[in-house]
């Protein structure tokens, strides 16, 4: 009996474990957003690791002790004057990108403040791109609008019957001269619309149409008689070497743009009299499509950024050649949409070389086959 009154006091004083105690830190440490709580005086309470991870606690003047950043204590003390919910996007400075952040700060009582932040670096990056794309279209659709206003005032100038002392054959020859002059204009104006357009599709949500098997044979022939004109002007040899019937998965009108972009770009800045290689060999699962010229070559400060929009690592002789500035980026676009890449390889005036990296079976074949080598079968 005094056994058992002794076990029974034993398990009334043993406390009971909460099974919730610690959950809700648990809770708080897991999420992706930050979040930090600042007492009255806009000390730190608490933080968690994201807050900690997004750079918005700073040293102390006492070592281990933590101070919030200086916006979220700016934020707290309107939040505190007013009374009222703040929510603001701001751009962090930090080492590269900036850390654009979502903050909301909300009074929870006795003083305290708790700030909920959110990354949006990714969503202020894509603002950016958007801006600067807006930006370039409007300043590349200017240059050619601005010159055909001025070659049509030429043109009326010209063939202005009541001008005195007019000599018709030369208001003739002026004539023609700014005729030809408005349809270059013309034409690449109406480049860079079509291009532009064919970016804006392929960036967009539509999803592509199952893949279908491409000859690569012609696609390699379509690109080389679209630059055949061309390179005949030019004396450009254009030489296909390769393994002959390859075959890749996706759009065949896609892909003969890709190339079709790679094999002008060649001949357009190559010299007179040289050679354009394209050549087509099998590596494994993908098919390495490649165009190699012996033209001005490409810096390597230029070379990460040569398949950007409107990028030109020479803007002279890119504007004398025509070129939109946007050819590479489409050809980067078809691509990764297929699965597959585009590389370059280049040095100032040693030539380049552009590869496709295009996959040689279809999707779901690519899928079974990476599942089966990483399960060792």
């Amino acid at each position: 009996m005094r056994w058992a009154r002794r076990n029974e006091t034993a398990a009334v004083a043993q406390p009971i474990v909460d099974p919730m105690a610690g959950m809700g830190r648990k809770s708080l440490d897991s999420l992706r957003v930050g979040v930090v709580l600042l007492d009255a005086t806009d000390q730190v309470v608490l933080a968690n690791p994201a807050a900690r991870a997004m750079g918005l606690l700073r040293a102390g003047g006492q070592p281990g002790v933590v101070s919030a950043h200086p916006v979220l204590r700016s934020l707290s003390g309107q939040v505190r004057h007013t009374g009222v919910r703040r929510e603001v996007e701001v751009d962090l400075p930090r080492v590269g990108e900036p850390l654009g952040v979502h903050l909301r700060a909300v009074a929870i009582g006795g003083g305290m403040i708790c700030i909920e932040a959110a990354d949006v670096t990714e969503a202020h990056r894509v603002e950016r791109v958007r801006r600067d794309f807006v930006a370039n279209v409007s300043h590349e659709l200017k240059t050619p609008i601005g010159a055909l206003q001025l070659l049509a005032e030429g043109l009326l100038d010209a063939t202005d019957p009541e001008a005195s002392g007019a000599d018709p054959a030369t208001d003739v020859a002026a004539g023609r001269r700014f005729a030809e002059r408005i349809q270059r204009e013309s034409a690449r104006l109406g480049q860079l619309v079509t291009e532009l357009m064919e970016l804006s599709r392929l960036q967009g949500a539509e999803p592509l149409p199952d893949p279908e098997p491409v000859s690569v044979d012609w696609v390699v022939a379509d690109a080389v008689d679209r630059s055949r004109t061309a390179a005949t002007a030019k004396g450009i040899e254009l030489v296909v070497v390769g393994t002959r019937g390859l075959t890749i998965y996706g759009r065949d009108s896609q892909f003969a743009t890709a190339l079709g972009n790679l094999v002008e770009n060649a001949v357009a800045y190559s010299p007179e009299g040289s050679a354009v290689i394209v050549s087509a060999l099998a590596d494994g699962e993908r098919v390495d499509i490649s165009v190699s010229d012996q033209g001005i070559g490409i810096g390597p400060a230029d070379l990460d950024r040569v398949f950007e929009r409107f990028y030109r690592a020479d803007q002279a002789r890119s504007r004398a050649t025509g070129g939109t500035g946007l050819g590479l980026a489409i050809v980067k676009h078809i691509a990764t949409n297929h699965g597959g890449r585009v590389d370059v390889r280049s040095r100032l005036g040693g030539g380049s070389t552009f590869t496709l990296r295009l996959p040689a079976r279809p999707p779901d074949a690519l899928e079974v086959s990476a599942i089966h080598e990483e399960i060792g079968q």
